[in-house]
């Protein structure tokens, strides 16, 4: 199997499936942040992974057989620039078709209720404190040289600190909307893993067992388990942070910022 092959069959079904299925009004509000969101989303995931990713292959923590793949840009196949986009699509439009079907009986909090009886204050500081202590854990697994936990280390401290201010500003909209938002999480995540786990048996990329903890997830490397893990919970929090800025937690602090996009009024 190539790594296109890859894509044919566990990316573009799906994604197309996602496509044609998606109810009206998108995400279930529609207007621009819903049509601007994915491509927002997708445009940061790539800016924010390649250089890391980069620098994984070029460090020998992952590869990948070179007749598995067309081409590559950097140390990195474009097949694997190409997933940074197809993953965040694939996870993004799951959680729009889940936030449409869910209107208005699970995500009525989030659509009707003032901002204020949303804060949510224990859960939101709760999560961003967890996040905050895999920050620090992949930092620490950083600097101690400990060979074995290079990978974790360099996804903690990637992943960390971004879902600690995300969860900071906007986990009580994700905590509020639980009933989507851990689905949207974890349905993409279990498959991207069986995905992952095919591919590796298939020899489509490699992951250095000299930079592994050695550890399994239904035989898939808990770094690799780990990784679908943080990037899914990074692309739903930030859409949801997105579509539904005004009753974060943080709003008061965003408002003081200058928008970075104006959207036009909605038309009637």
């Amino acid at each position: 199997m190539t790594y296109l092959t890859f894509h044919l069959i566990f990316l573009f079904p799906p994604l197309l499936a996602l496509a044609v299925m998606q109810p009206r009004p998108l995400a279930g509000q529609g207007g621009p942040r819903a049509r601007w969101g994915l491509p927002l989303i997708c445009l940061i995931a790539f800016a924010y992974t390649t250089p890391w990713d980069n620098f994984l292959v070029h460090q020998g923590i992952w590869s990948y057989g070179p007749e598995r793949v067309w081409t590559t840009v950097g140390y990195v196949p474009v097949e694997e620039y190409a997933f940074f986009i197809l993953q965040t699509l694939l996870t993004g439009l799951f959680l729009y078709w889940l936030l449409a079907r869910a209107r208005p009986a699970h995500a009525a909090d989030a659509y009707e209720k003032p901002a204020g009886a949303l804060t949510h204050p224990v859960a939101r500081r709760a999560g961003a404190a967890g996040f905050l202590t895999l920050s620090v854990l992949g930092a620490a697994l950083l600097v101690s040289g400990w060979e074995r936990g290079r990978y974790a280390g360099l996804i903690l401290a990637w992943a960390g600190p971004v879902l600690t201010l995300l969860w900071a500003f906007g986990g009580n909209v994700a905590w509020a909307l639980r009933g989507v938002f851990v689905p949207a999480v974890l349905v993409p995540t279990v498959y991207l893993w069986c995905a992952d786990a095919i591919a590796l048996r298939l020899g489509v990329w490699h992951i250095a067992r000299e930079t592994s903890l050695g550890v399994g997830v239904l035989g898939l490397p808990v770094e690799e388990a780990a990784f679908f893990l943080v990037t899914n919970l990074m692309v739903v929090l930030g859409l949801l942070l997105f579509l539904f800025s005004e009753r974060a937690a943080g709003h008061r602090f965003i408002q003081r910022l200058p928008a970075p996009i104006s959207f036009p009024p909605e038309r009637a």
